[in-house]
């Protein structure tokens, strides 16, 4: 009797209700499928930088104008995740997705058949609405189904499929404008989207949280995959497993004004800018290498995309490699962390190695500048391409991280913000960059830039400093709001 006293004394205990029911691979499998949705972004806008010269020819206006369409597609690269990254974080990732590849097959198909400079620059403009948000929604599935130290490596292999495009998009467009003319890039483009939300509308699940949990709830109507509503028939609701299901979060209405608080807040503000300064370096290099390579060295269309791949290869080993080596520093400064996971220092596990890179970048830049400038082979300015592709994604990666863990339930929304301030800068950079560099030369066009990168180093030391306060005030009045 003593015994059996003792063993109903002794409890099993209830097993912790988990993050994301996903398992690893499914986990891997979804990061994949937001990947690829993202390289649409990256591949909208690269695969035309090769083109640039014959469409100037082809539509009889200048290089400038030419760049205008650039600008154009990064502020409204800018200020459309701002929507869609709002719209994703109430109504679901699976119905934002639908609706901005419906946008950019249209928009794809009307740049094919373009035949004036002003259709090019709106329908350029729809394109980006459509593809632009790809990145802010993906980034919000990542935060619904991975935590803080499995996500930095998520985010990796995210930003890794979304940055293929750098090292593939430029060959592709160099290939279609020598080869079948310019408008078989936008052809292309149009198959490609269209393919790819047949895929999306039969295998993504929906993972935002206010709606499905941690995936443990059937969600309903569009949100629902046609695959995962034929596994569900498939199996008996007897057969779940209610001890795994966590339910979903407060669900709120869509708040637009939601990434603009997140820039004005202070709390993140030093960081978003300080990224948005180098984003727009590297978006200024990479725009106007079409249009220096062919003055510089004489390149063709097919010659001039090939140069392309160094700073997409470098994106990619950039991407793959900070993500990992994120969680594993997030995990060695947790482990040997003996305060309360209130004050963890996330500001110091995430962002202390953007010292590292940022002076990288600020070398590359200055080096691409000059070797143009004095012309040197061209080897060397694209081996400095590549530093900088690695430098720059590392960068964004890390800040990417550092606002999911800032914002895990506004995920969508605080990579929207980062999107607006960085795509604004870049648009303002990149028209401005050739008028400059007409006027001052290439090498001094890129030392003014390296001079404004250094600079910016001392958002950085803010956003260390003083960061974390502003962090913890506003988590503990959302708590305070919630209890």
């Amino acid at each position: 009797m003593a015994t059996d006293d003792k063993e109903q004394a002794v409890v099993s205990p209830e097993p912790p209700i988990p993050y994301s029911i996903f398992t690893s691979r499914q986990k891997s499998l979804i990061v994949t499928t937001v990947a690829i949705a993202a390289t649409f972004s990256g591949l909208s806008a690269n695969i035309y930088f090769p083109a640039i010269p014959e469409i100037v020819t082809d539509l009889s206006v200048t290089p400038e104008l030419i760049n205008l369409t650039v600008t154009s597609y990064l502020i409204l690269q800018g200020l459309s995740p701002s929507v869609w990254g709002s719209v994703a974080d109430v109504h679901g990732r699976r119905v934002t997705y639908i609706c901005t590849f419906l946008i950019l097959l249209g928009a794809c198909v009307g740049l094919a058949e373009t035949k004036h400079y002003y259709q090019l620059v709106i329908l350029r403009c729809m394109q980006s609405t459509g593809s632009a948000s790809t990145i802010a929604v993906g980034a919000g599935v990542v935060g619904d189904i991975a935590d803080r130290a499995e996500r930095g490596g998520y985010i990796g292999i995210y930003q890794a499929g979304s940055l293929a495009p750098l090292a593939l998009g430029p060959i592709l467009g160099g290939a279609f404008a020598e080869t079948l003319g310019w408008r078989a890039i936008f052809w292309f483009l149009a198959i490609y989207s269209g393919a790819f939300l047949a895929v999306l509308v039969i295998f993504l699940p929906e993972t935002l949280r206010s709606m499905v949990g941690n995936g443990s709830i059937p969600p309903k109507g569009l949100s629902n995959s046609v695959l995962s509503y034929l596994q569900r028939r498939r199996h008996s609701t007897s057969e779940s497993v209610t001890h795994e299901t966590l339910p979903p979060s407060k669900k709120t209405a869509v708040d637009f004004l939601a990434p603009l608080r997140m820039i004005v807040g202070m709390e993140v503000t030093y960081i978003i800018v300080f990224m948005s300064v180098y984003y727009t370096a590297w978006q200024i290099l990479i725009t106007t290498m079409s249009t220096l390579f062919k003055q510089v060295y004489g390149l063709s269309e097919l010659q001039i995309g090939l140069t392309f791949i160094a700073n997409g290869v470098g994106c990619i080993i950039g991407t793959l490699t900070t993500g990992k080596f994120l969680d594993f520093d997030y995990r060695r400064i947790k482990k040997s962390y003996t305060g309360s996971l209130e004050t963890f220092p996330l500001e110091q596990a995430r962002l202390r190695t953007l010292w590292l890179w940022s002076g990288l970048e600020c070398a590359s830049v200055l080096i691409f500048g000059w070797t143009l400038d004095e012309r040197v082979h061209m080897s060397v300015p694209i081996i400095s391409t590549f530093m900088l592709g690695w430098c720059a994604t590392s960068i964004i990666g890390i800040v990417t991280t550092f606002m999911v863990d800032c914002f895990p339930h506004q995920a969508a929304s605080a990579t929207a913000a980062m999107n607006l301030v960085r795509c604004l800068m870049a648009a303002g950079g990149t028209a401005a960059v050739l008028p400059i560099v007409n006027g001052i030369g290439v090498g001094w066009t890129f030392t003014l830039i390296v001079g404004v990168m250094l600079a910016s180093l001392i958002l950085l030391w803010i956003q260390m400093q003083y960061g974390s306060k502003r962090r913890l005030q506003r988590e503990q009045m959302e708590k305070d709001s919630e209890g």
